[in-house]
């Protein structure tokens, strides 16, 4: 199991957030976004930021680093780490049975990443066995997008996904993540889409925008 931080907005969560940090980052990156949600309005949410596994990364020179998997290149097209990919989305999995298992339906947990944790967000939840209320990608891109359509599990073909992006994002190129959103909508799924002028960032608006897509998909879940 991984390591994880917890926080929880009220006693006796109904609501799980699941984040996802970047690469070389910790769960402590995104703490303070968090902070800054208002969710009252859907009762006491569970946020868990885990830690992902130290691996050492090839495009750094292999220096051992907190990494959801490697990145062996720079091109969009370039090979991909398949086994490291599908080795976290295990460790992923593992806290989402985890999170059932202390009464928190599916589908009132939303799997959320930055960057590395997007892809690794949408890698697991349109994989996901039991539909999940939402996922939310921020600065990040669909990996293993060519197996995508014959891995993906029926329950969550239409799970609401949140796709945020900066136009100047010097990381992963604006395109790649409108490709993603383009691939994700010939697929099917209901995709909010937004760009913003920043880099690889977050930004307020991006804050508040998520916020009130949170508050629509775990409403929807409560009243389902």
């Amino acid at each position: 199991m991984l390591d994880v931080i917890e926080a929880e907005s009220g006693d006796n969560p109904t609501a799980t957030i699941l984040i996802l940090h970047g690469l070389g980052a910790d769960g402590n990156d995104f703490v303070p976004v968090a902070e800054e949600l208002q969710l009252d309005a859907v009762g006491p949410v569970r946020f868990i930021f885990p830690h992902a596994p130290m691996i050492p990364v090839t495009i750094n020179g292999g220096f051992r680093m907190r990494a959801w998997y490697d990145i062996l290149g720079t091109e969009e097209k370039g090979v991909q780490d398949a086994t490291g990919l599908h080795r976290s989305r295990q460790l992923v999995e593992a806290l989402l049975k985890r999170e059932k298992e202390r009464g928190i339906a599916a589908n009132r947990i939303v799997l959320a990443g930055f960057s590395q944790g997007c892809a690794l967000s949408l890698l697991t939840g349109l994989r996901h066995g039991e539909r999940l209320a939402g996922i939310a990608g921020l600065s990040g891109y669909l990996p293993l997008a060519e197996t995508t359509a014959a891995e993906r599990h029926p329950a969550n073909n239409d799970t609401p996904i949140f796709l945020a992006h900066g136009t100047h994002d010097e990381m992963i190129a604006l395109e790649r993540a409108e490709a993603t959103r383009d691939a994700l909508q010939r697929l099917g799924y209901p995709v909010e889409w937004h760009e913003y002028l920043m880099g690889h960032s977050v930004t307020p608006l991006e804050i508040e925008e998520l916020n009130a897509w949170l508050v629509r998909v775990l409403s929807a879940a409560a009243a389902a």
